[in-house]
């Protein structure tokens, strides 16, 4: 019989449908795969040549549980340089990847009988780590009309006694979008008047586009810092997906509780990719640039071929690598037996009769929408696009 709390989730949509797309693909179809939120360049060489390195010198065996000093130093260093943020080397943690550091701050700070505020759309994975933590998910709806930030007014109304944090992604998965200054201080002090925690989930920090100033909601002051638990990584910014490393910020008592809690979990993050994560940080950065430029392009194209698309409406994303177009006004229409009523049924026409695998927008908390992650090559996306654009014509 198995525990209570694996009924309460479901696997992760996004890696589903990343999964039925390479399935698919070794079946010699050719699927454009617009599903999967990994960035498609390779990881810098100065990073793989420091972890070569590190397995020649014989640097495999047990770190400290929450990181090495060496890579600890450089995270402060990070914070300090990148966001403003003074922080001890006894307020890092250092994880198995961000949703690792994400996990933990669950286990550390909810509880049943706990709430947690969730703008939605959200990440998929923000409901499944409270539910396992036996606390409650509140979502809180955020519109088109307002950049998908959560409205100040609609986030007191949500609070209640039981409420013990609130999830902020930005820029956001999946919209894309960024929180502006003026609303991250409106949270800010509601936060504080209300005494709860904010977990800030910064992972696409360094993929901001059209001069968006990135902002770290601990970084508005002292107060909100101390409220604040900052998570970040090098999954994104470096192309280190597979490394497994991310990264948490925040008061030493949460840090040390999610340290135990590590402890008995998974012990260190892997010893050599540590190694690599020092030299991500710490070595040359022409590679953000190089990435995020090509990124930009692909942007551009790829939202303005959506706008261009009867029925479809996309607004232009500011951060990260995806589009959250509205396919809604296609409800209804139908091609054949085939009617889509939603946005999985959306998903599934696009991946079954144009051989382009996406994701849902229910996956993600909104069902008017679909994700489409643009970490792929211009030719796919020119590819994808065309075949998006003759399946959507054929409905009626």
């Amino acid at each position: 019989m198995l525990a209570e709390r694996v009924k309460k989730i479901k696997p992760s949509p996004t890696l589903a449908m990343d999964a039925k797309a390479k399935a698919l693909k070794a079946q010699g179809l050719d699927i454009v795969n617009f599903g999967v939120g990994e960035p498609d360049f390779d990881t810098p060489e100065h990073v793989k040549e420091a972890a070569i390195k590190a397995i020649r010198d014989g640097f495999t065996k047990y770190t400290p549980v929450g990181g090495i000093d060496e890579l600890k130093e450089a995270i402060v260093q990070k914070f300090k340089k990148d966001n403003n943020l003074e922080y001890t080397k006894e307020e890092i943690l250092v994880s198995c990847g961000a949703k690792h550091s994400l996990y933990n701050i669950a286990q550390a700070l909810y509880g049943p009988g706990d709430e947690v505020i969730i703008p939605s759309p959200y990440w998929v994975s923000y409901p499944d780590q409270v539910l396992l933590n036996d606390a409650t998910p509140v979502f809180l709806k955020t519109y088109e009309e307002d950049s998908f930030m959560l409205r100040p007014d609609i986030l007191e109304s949500k609070i209640t006694k039981k409420t013990k944090a609130i999830i902020l992604n930005s820029p956001s998965n999946p919209t894309g979008l960024t929180y502006d200054k003026k609303t991250l201080q409106a949270i800010a002090e509601i936060a504080l008047k209300r005494h709860l925690y904010i977990i800030s989930d910064e992972i696409y920090e360094k993929l901001v586009y059209d001069g968006t100033e990135f902002i770290s909601i601990a970084s508005l002051g002292k107060e909100i810092k101390d409220r604040t638990i900052v998570v970040n990584g090098l999954s994104k910014s470096h192309a280190m997906t597979g490394w497994r490393i991310g990264y948490a910020a925040g008061p030493k008592d949460i840090i040390k509780a999610m340290t135990n809690i590590q402890s008995q979990s998974t012990s260190n993050p892997t010893s050599i990719a540590q190694k690599a994560a020092v030299a991500a940080l710490t070595g040359p950065h022409d590679f953000i640039s190089v990435m995020h430029a090509e990124f930009d392009k692909r942007r551009r194209f790829l939202v303005d071929g959506l706008n261009s698309i009867e029925g479809v409406r996309c607004l232009k994303p500011t951060g990260a690598f995806y589009a959250f177009p509205n396919v809604s006004k296609l409800y209804g229409k139908k091609t054949g037996a085939r009617q889509i009523n939603s946005s999985l049924d959306m998903a599934m026409y696009l991946l079954e009769d144009a051989n382009v695998a996406l994701v849902h927008g229910e996956a993600f908390g909104d069902d008017n929408y679909i994700r489409i992650s643009y970490a792929t090559s211009m030719e796919n996306i020119k590819k994808g696009l065309e075949r998006i654009r003759e399946a959507l014509s054929r409905l009626a």
